[in-house]
């Protein structure tokens, strides 16, 4: 079983009624209806914020980029050749 984490919350007269109301209308407490509430915005959210949105030429760029070959440019060669250079263990 999780642990329990305690969240206060205030909200005026006119808040509290409408959130009232809308639980007693579901059939639930009005703590477990801002639990809910809050958790499947929160998931929304998350949800919208974990996806890249891009238009149609920057999709293509990506894709050829993606597809296209590989050339490292000189930093990337220098690391490579300190890397070989290491001893591991």
């Amino acid at each position: 079983m999780s642990a329990a984490a305690r969240f206060d919350l205030k909200m005026d007269v006119a808040e509290k009624e409408v959130v009232s109301r809308a639980a007693a209308l579901v059939g639930t407490t009005m703590a477990a209806f801002v639990r809910a509430a809050a958790k499947e915005k929160a998931r929304e959210l998350l949800d919208r914020e974990s996806r890249i949105t891009m238009s149609e030429q920057d999709f293509q760029a990506f894709t050829k980029a993606l597809n296209g070959t590989f050339t490292p440019n000189a930093a990337l060669e220098n690391a490579l050749r300190a890397a070989r250079k290491m001893k591991r263990a």
